[in-house]
């Protein structure tokens, strides 16, 4: 028997985005296109690189390279090169490239390879978008401290056909990408004060202080974002950059913000001392700078400060008629802080074992802490959302997570967080009017809260208003292009079009959604029921396949019974999903 030829290789997946449409809208010129591409460029540069190519397959590449760190150079030269010969084409005819990079055990069959690394690769460029390079764990391990390049990590995916979860890293070229209905191309800058602050330093050599650094920049946004004339970026979105060396000039072009607060924080016994900078991303100049020592028990006041300092270097006025308000907690309220900022730090990864470990610290923050609001607000909102998700499944979650809101507002009727989660308890009761209340006065508590304006998005959507839900979701990723919940938002803005009939674009942001979470089933079921009614039957059918995948037992009854859209929204998504085959 012939022993199996088997080695360690780094591999590179590539296809072309919508060759599809390229080819039936002009198959000629596509083919001639591509065939220039590989022989003037992309042939030459995997010879430079000191690759080879294992298989080509009509618009998708093969590629083996010896080391990771050779992989990860090539394809960062090769979409940077595809931007560049893509510049003064236009944006219909462009040939854009997605790339999946694994590292793994393969199995050489002639010039072919063979394997679960080979797979993974051409799983990893299907979940990336145009332009994209996608990294597996294993590849990004290898490169991490050996390239200067910045990565997003995010997190465990679920990849088709493939048994265990997977880490993903993503690159993303700052160069022209190609069109895509997104919020990750520059933004505007709003015409009143804007600002995005970014997760502070820790400079203690410690890394278990990096809970202080996470809470103290949140604790900053939050007091910020208490004044209506600021537009301040959410955390989620400005926590992409921690850990990196940015450029506040692109940091700026990407968040749409005039100025950038960076800091550093450094912790010696019971003091703290934090060094912060206001920059302004235009010019890069420096417009206020200083450095804070404190107590660790002065903790709020020491934000307060900062806020109020920031505040009034942008604009002294704003801050002379109103200023920025305390938080008004006691530094008796410190360890119950701490657990909590501890808990939304693993929270924010939005991964399942990151999210259970939130929750487990945030149910022991609760039952230690029974008078912290905020413990009792965020807890609430951790296990919906979840439940969403599909984490957990258990019904009594609910009815829990409904007394934990209703106690956090006995506690803080000012903490937006608890009316956030009041707000999303109403809506899986389909309780429209009564959630958008909530909603707004999450809103009214903190007017740049985007996971507000993201649910509010939803209700809407549910109840069949799209031009509302639309309107929210769009100030939802403009204040936190970068969120977590980006796919919730997507998705729901493919709920918003699919009930205005608007099929097409239901489609665009249902897949926008599954590229940011190919596991999240909401966003699958949209998808469904608007390929259906766009006419494209056999593609519905084979989306729903892949949604049994990760949802077995879905019928009309389950979805009639969980998916909480209201009675005259219902009848019209239920009409989509029996068009794609659902029974």
């Amino acid at each position: 028997m012939q022993r199996e030829i088997r080695r360690l290789a780094a591999i590179i997946a590539a296809d072309i985005a919508g060759y599809s449409r390229l080819i039936g809208q002009d198959e000629e010129g596509t083919l001639r296109a591509l065939r220039a591409h590989r022989n003037e460029f992309i042939d030459p540069l995997i010879a430079e690189h000191a690759g080879r190519i294992a298989n080509t397959a009509g618009d998708s590449l093969l590629l083996e390279f010896s080391s990771a760190v050779d992989a990860v150079r090539y394809a960062i030269a090769f979409q940077n090169g595809m931007a560049e010969r893509n510049a003064d084409v236009g944006e219909d005819r462009r040939i854009v490239f997605r790339v999946g990079i694994n590292v793994g055990d393969v199995v050489a069959e002639g010039n072919d390879l063979l394997g679960d690394a080979v797979n993974i690769a051409g799983r990893l460029q299907e979940i990336g978008e145009a332009g994209d390079i996608t990294l597996s764990d294993d590849a990004y391990r290898q490169i991490r401290t050996r390239l200067d390049a910045s990565f997003e990590e995010r997190g465990a995916q679920k990849l088709k056909n493939i048994a265990e979860t997977v880490e993903v890293w993503t690159w993303r070229p700052t160069r022209q990408r190609a069109p895509s209905p997104t919020a990750d191309e520059p933004q505007p800058v709003p015409d009143k004060p804007s600002i995005a602050v970014l997760p502070f330093n820790n400079m203690s050599g410690d890394p278990e202080q990096e809970y202080l650094c996470d809470g103290i920049t949140e604790d900053i946004i939050t007091a910020l974002s208490r004044l209506r004339w600021f537009l301040v970026i959410a955390r989620n979105s400005t926590f992409v950059y921690k850990g990196r060396s940015v450029d506040v000039t692109q940091v700026g072009r990407e968040l749409g913000v005039r100025y950038v607060l960076e800091g550093s924080i450094r912790k010696s016994g019971d003091r703290v001392r934090i060094a912060a900078q206001l920059v302004d991303t235009n010019s890069g100049t420096h417009l206020w700078a200083q450095n804070f020592d404190r107590e660790l028990a002065d903790i709020f006041e020491l934000q307060d400060d900062i806020a109020q300092n920031v505040a009034a270097a942008i604009e002294p006025k704003l801050v002379a008629a109103e200023g920025a308000r305390s938080q008004s907690r006691s530094s008796q309220d410190l360890s119950a802080w701490d657990m909590v900022t501890r808990a939304m730090t693993h929270y924010g990864r939005m991964t399942t074992s990151e999210t259970e470990t939130a929750i487990k610290l945030l149910r022991s923050t609760v039952e230690k802490y029974p008078n912290y609001g905020p413990a009792h607000s965020l807890l609430a909102f951790a296990i919906l959302v979840s439940g969403h998700v599909g984490w957990t499944q258990e019904s009594d979650e609910y009815s829990y997570a409904a007394d934990l809101a209703l106690r956090a507002v006995q506690l803080d009727n000012e903490d937006p967080w608890a009316h956030l989660a009041l707000g999303y308890v109403a809506f899986t009761r389909r309780l429209t009017d009564e959630a958008i209340l909530e909603y707004t006065r999450a809103l009214e508590l903190n007017p740049n809260f985007a996971t507000a304006y993201g649910y509010m998005g939803w209700t809407y959507a549910f109840d069949g208003q799209s031009d509302e839900a639309i309107r929210n979701f769009a100030l939802a990723l403009r204040i936190s292009p970068h969120d977590p919940l980006k796919a919730f938002f997507c998705s729901g803005t493919g709920v918003a079009h699919y009930f205005a009939c608007r099929y097409e674009e239901a489609v665009e942001w249902g897949r926008k959604a599954i590229r940011e979470r190919p596991e999240f089933s909401a966003a699958r079921r949209i998808l469904c029921a608007s390929l259906a009614q766009a006419g494209l039957t056999g593609e519905a059918n084979e989306e729903l396949a892949a949604l049994r995948k990760f949802q077995p037992d879905l019928s009309i009854a389950w979805m009639e019974k969980h998916v909480p859209y209201t009675a005259r929204a219902m009848p019209h998504f239920i009409e989509g999903m029996r068009k794609a085959g659902m029974e």
